[in-house]
């Protein structure tokens, strides 16, 4: 897949001991260790699922099922973070994704994705950012210009001030599982790393589209809801995935010759 072909690492990126490379081979600059973060975003899972109500069964048994014929596809190394997803009766169009593979979609969501395939792209999008180690990049960017690694190091449980500050800085919002938007840069290799996802599982990538257009729809084609304020235009979305869109047909089209064709039933 495009995402996991090694790119030169900038000549500046070389000088910095703590400079990674994304899965697009976008040079980052990640400072905690994955340990680290796994156990916040753990620790975030757990709060989400103490304070917000879940979904139905049936709604769980959905998306689990998506969730999991994309993560079967994943190099073994990448299968080994404890992949768990949860559906939150909310209805805000959202989902997140915290470090370690703890993922979260809201009903409100389910309302827009119609269809498995639309669904795949949302959730192929988180995993995204997940392999991508945004939340890492984002901490380690915030706190190489304002936290300071000691508060990051220091920080233990997230109901204290610090640990509040830091779920933000992850993208971690600690209200209503409504997370924190990550930058349009972010969004975007989510974007195009989750349409390369979905493809190989087998979910048709075109519905990505389909999926934005929706968006377009419920938001009258005016201004997006604020929650999505920070991210990327619906109309510079597409454009994206459209984009990449012949490389992640041609898997889309391996996957289903390979007998890869998930079906989930929608509740």
């Amino acid at each position: 897949m495009r995402w996991l072909r090694p790119l030169a690492v900038t000549a500046l990126c070389a000088s910095i001991a703590a400079c990674s490379t994304s899965p697009t081979g976008r040079s980052q600059l990640l400072l905690l260790s994955d340990g680290e973060l796994n156990e916040m975003g753990r620790q975030a899972f757990t709060q989400y699922q103490q304070e917000l109500p879940t979904a139905s069964q049936s709604s769980q048994r959905y998306v689990q099922c998506i969730a999991n014929a994309i993560v079967a596809e994943l190099p073994a190394q990448q299968q080994q973070l404890d992949w768990q997803i949860r559906v939150f009766e909310s209805e805000q169009p959202n989902a997140f994704a915290l470090p370690g593979g703890y993922m979260g979609v809201n009903t409100g969501m389910l309302d827009i994705a119609t269809s498995q395939d639309q669904l795949a792209s949302v959730i192929g999008h988180e995993i995204g950012h997940v392999l991508a180690n945004h939340a890492n990049e984002r901490a380690s960017t915030e706190s190489a210009t304002s936290l300071g690694l000691s508060v990051i190091s220091s920080t233990s449980g997230m109901q204290s001030a610090g640990g509040q500050q830091l779920m933000g800085v992850l993208g971690m919002g600690a209200q209503y599982g409504i997370v924190l938007p990550f930058s349009r840069t972010h969004e975007s290799e989510a974007d195009v790393i989750g349409l390369d996802l979905m493809a190989q599982a087998g979910f048709d990538p075109r519905e990505s589209v389909t999926l934005w257009e929706n968006m377009q729809s419920v938001s009258g084609g005016g201004s997006p809801p604020e929650w999505m304020s920070t991210h990327p235009g619906q109309g510079q979305r597409i454009e994206g995935l459209q984009s990449n869109m012949d490389e992640a047909l041609a898997l889309y089209e391996q996957a289903r010759s390979n007998g890869r064709t998930p079906n989930c039933p929608r509740p």
